[in-house]
């Protein structure tokens, strides 16, 4: 279920990352055609539902959505809205339209990726006038927004293109775009370090602890690779010419708490996607249960044991950022 990445234009696998960012959207797509969770955005990203999806695919997807969205709004609402959230490799992601319809808004809600990626969202927004750019109008107070081909900005809503390993470039593009370092920050990632070096990706997890002294690091992404199932995920991804530059951090749900505390973060926590299913709303789980029968449950167990969440907090202002969990 890889997706997004921080890669520039010139990097040899970008064709292959950047189809990882079309791969997830079109399988959001279909468990969202199927009824796992609701997403009336999505359809102007991608038109067509697509091949079919198997059930455990959309299983794992849903999982990982509800999961990382338990926390996004748990810190949110923590915080009274008061509040950033810096959505990193965020593609073709519609979280910004879902918490306008569900009134959880922070005051500034920024996506970085890769130009080209920035590129196509923002024609999308364009093109599918007022279904995209309407909400994004409505809280902004002027008739006009800053536009070009790769950056997007308004009052509360604004996506960039940059290069994630750059960290000083990313300063500069996001405290050119109003980025407070001094409200309560949540940085969210979705497959996006493990294509970065361990020495990369540390270097913007210690970026953003530095940056920020409230905030949480909300990462979702590969765990346990050590073992046969987690080779041979791997060696799928280089048949397409998709390396795990980072894979060496996913070898466990430590590994992944200590990128964290090495880097400047007081707390860390992980679960792998085992637990987080096994903790989301039962009733509702029940419910998507009962959309498709699943002949592969052992297979839907492995997918789960190999993707993980795991959260990181600093939090000066005593908000009790720490107790933020399933």
């Amino acid at each position: 279920m890889a997706t997004r990445h921080p890669f520039t234009d010139t990097d040899t696998s970008d064709e292959a990352v950047r189809a990882t960012c079309d791969d997830a959207t079109a399988c959001k797509r279909f468990a969202i055609s199927k009824g796992y969770w609701k997403d009336p955005y999505i359809q102007y990203f991608v038109r067509s539902v697509g091949e079919r999806k198997a059930p455990e695919i959309n299983r794992g997807y849903y999982g990982r959505v509800k999961g990382v969205n338990h926390l996004l709004d748990a810190f949110i609402r923590k915080t009274g809205r008061d509040c950033q959230v810096i959505n990193l490799g965020a593609g073709l992601d519609t979280t910004f339209w879902r918490l306008k319809d569900e009134d959880l808004l922070p005051k500034k809600y920024f996506e970085v990726d890769f130009p080209t990626v920035v590129a196509r969202k923002i024609h999308y927004i364009n093109r599918t006038k007022p279904h995209l750019s309407k909400p994004i109008i409505e809280t902004h107070s002027t008739d006009c927004l800053l536009l070009d081909a790769h950056s997007l900005d308004s009052d509360r809503y604004c996506i960039i293109g940059a290069d994630l390993r750059d960290t000083s470039a990313l300063d500069e593009k996001l405290k050119k775009v109003h980025l407070n370092p001094e409200l309560p920050t949540l940085l969210l990632s979705e497959c996006v370090l493990v294509y970065m070096t361990p020495a990369q990706s540390g270097n913007l997890v210690h970026w953003a602890a530095g940056t920020f002294h409230t905030a949480m690091f909300v990462n979702y992404e590969q765990v346990n690779m050590s073992d046969r199932f987690g080779q041979v995920m791997i060696e799928n991804l280089q048949r397409r010419q998709c390396t795990l530059a980072g894979v060496e951090v996913c070898r466990s749900l430590d590994s992944q708490k200590d990128r964290f505390l090495r880097s400047g973060w007081d707390h860390a926590d992980a679960l792998d996607m085992v637990t987080v299913y096994s903790m989301l709303p039962q009733e509702d789980v029940a419910r998507i249960e009962r959309l498709e029968f699943l002949d592969e449950k052992e297979l839907l167990q492995q997918l789960l044991q190999h993707y993980s969440i795991c959260w990181a907090t600093k939090d000066k202002l005593s908000l009790g950022l720490a107790q933020l969990a399933f």
